[in-house]
């Protein structure tokens, strides 16, 4: 999917900051909710008894215009002074039944708490992602919230750990700090930081975020555009405006991405030897790799029992994952197991036991999707041998066996048509050209999600990824410096894992080897037999996230 179109280099930048909603989480959709509640109610009400008609609260437009960014009680004066109300602003303490600014917002904090039980929090993955990698480099990462909430989502969404300080609007009003566009919250996280504005980062999706970043001189302020603001936030002086997190790398993150001809894997001894006082972590591509590749879509794969049955008793000694561009609800239902993990979609969907994970960017790529759907089929009609496969979060072509012009029309017919959506992504694989989200979301960076989501990132695992597909290979350079990647291909090629076996029974017998490793212990310090249970503690009870 598109490269990343800035790297955010650790000799440069000390620290990061990241407002919380609409940057690292997916609550704007549950806190218009809990405004539009409280607003609407309160305008009924008094309408019915001033005999006054109000206009009731406007998602699209009364949001970002008086509430977004600001303290609550300022966001309700805002709002009901542009609706010719003049409420007394009352004290903190008022119960929330009372009619004045602050008992208004505290109801409106009810409203919200009681949101966020029924529905949860989502996070947007390319963010949690991209925070993992800073921490990674050494860059300290926090998190800033006008809400009153910010503890709250913050452990619904289980991120938390993820930050070094954070300040929400509690915090900001017992210091007395001014509320954006002013900078006094970001001068204060970076205090507490101990870094220089000079040397640190701004994340903000907000046009009043981006003023307070440039007023406060910070080494760069990056705009994250949400809904169609981007020339604003350049207008505010934005060093960069990026429509997702997954557009933002960080320098060193990916050791050894080149690719080199990959060395057979004739001898399991040598895994022993990489496993010894470690446990496995196992990544593996399904068509091609646990069964075999199916280019004609009519085709249905072959899932052998035997398969089936290794696979499970690899999970027994192992954390398994099978990562696929298939659909996770297909890849489930082929493979059949529900000990395990599995990521469909190239990763935009993850689903194991306790959590079910979709990536917010993919899911608002539907829409866009739905229609080239539509377009697409009508423009491969009457091309022989053209089958056209929708997935939940993309497009799949096929063109089993074609050469010659009749290539030549589809590609030009899936061009022509992606032409007209610059928000997706074209690539390809055998013999089919998939149309994609165009975020930087690949079954590498899905890979590296997994183990810091699994707690399987720390240096007694070792991660293992085997595939057979040109969408492989980005896992495959995610391993580099950190696991194995193992490419399945009875042909030497350029990969850029480091070794290569020959076909599915060669992976078979791979996970043979690492089931009777496990069986009977590799290292009397921390084998496979004296793992931790595959779960990481981090997962446990987990139903949140990225939905």
């Amino acid at each position: 999917m598109g490269a990343p179109e800035l790297a955010i280099s650790r000799e440069e930048i000390d620290a990061a900051l990241f407002n919380l909603d609409g940057v690292v989480t997916r609550i704007a959709r549950l806190q218009t909710s809990a405004w539009k509640r409280l607003f609407d109610a309160y305008l009924r009400e008094r309408s019915s008894r001033e005999g006054e008609d109000y206009r009731y609260f406007d998602i699209l437009h009364d949001y970002r215009r008086y509430v977004d960014g600001r303290p609550r009680y300022q966001a309700v004066k805002h709002f009901l002074l542009a609706r010719h109300i003049d409420l007394p602003r009352g004290d903190p303490d008022d119960p929330p039944d009372r009619e004045t600014i602050c008992g208004l917002g505290n109801r409106k904090n009810l409203i919200f708490n009681q949101i966020v039980e029924e529905e949860g929090v989502a996070v947007y993955g390319c963010a949690i992602a991209l925070i993992h990698r800073l921490r990674k480099a050494g860059i300290k990462t926090a998190v800033v919230s006008a809400s009153k909430h910010c503890d709250l989502v913050l452990n619904r969404a289980g991120v938390i750990d993820l930050f070094d300080t954070r300040i929400d609007g509690t915090e900001a009003e017992r210091l007395d700090l001014d509320s954006k566009p002013d900078p006094d919250i970001f001068l204060e996280v970076a205090r507490r930081l101990d870094v220089a504005p000079a040397r640190t980062v701004v994340f903000e999706d907000t046009v009043i975020g981006i003023t307070a970043g440039k007023r406060g001189r910070f080494r760069l302020v990056i705009g994250v555009d949400r809904g169609g603001w981007e020339q604003k936030m350049w207008g505010q002086g934005a060093d960069f405006v990026v429509r997702d997190l997954c557009r933002v790398d960080v320098e060193g993150s990916d050791a050894g991405a080149g690719s080199s001809f990959p060395r057979p894997l004739t001898d399991m001894t040598w895994i022993s030897q990489q496993l010894a006082g470690k446990r496995p972590a196992l990544f593996l591509n399904y068509g091609g790799t646990l069964a075999p590749s199916v280019r004609d879509p009519l085709e249905q794969s072959r899932f052998t029992e035997d398969m089936r049955r290794i696979l499970g008793r690899a999970a027994q000694v192992a954390q398994v994952v099978v990562v696929s561009g298939r659909d996770r609800e297909e890849v489930s239902r082929l493979v059949g197991l529900q000990e395990i993990v599995y990521a469909g979609s190239h990763g935009l969907e993850i689903q194991g036991p306790g959590f079910h994970l979709e990536l917010p960017e993919g899911i608002d790529a539907l829409d866009d999707l739905d229609r080239v759907t539509g377009e697409l089929t009508a423009a491969l009609r009457g091309i022989p041998g053209a089958y056209l496969t929708r997935k939940r979060f993309a497009i799949v072509v096929h063109y089993y066996r074609m050469t010659g012009r009749d290539l030549d029309r589809v590609e030009s017919a899936v061009a022509q048509v992606r032409g007209r959506f610059p928000r997706l992504h074209q690539t390809g694989g055998k013999e089919v050209i998939e149309l994609l989200p165009d975020i930087d979301w690949n079954k590498g960076r899905a890979v590296r999600w997994l183990l810091s989501e699994l707690g399987l990132d720390g240096p007694e695992v070792f991660p293992i990824y085997v595939g057979d597909d040109v969408t492989d290979e980005d896992a495959f350079r995610a391993m580099r410096g950190r696991g194995l990647g193992i490419l399945v291909s009875d042909q030497a090629q350029p990969s850029a894992a480091l070794y290569r076996m020959r076909d599915i029974d060669h992976v078979a017998e791979l996970l043979r080897h690492l089931v009777e490793q496990g069986d009977r212990g590799i290292s009397a310090e921390g084998g496979m037999r004296c793992a931790s249970p595959p779960y990481g503690s981090s997962t446990a009870g987990n139903s949140r996230g990225m939905r």
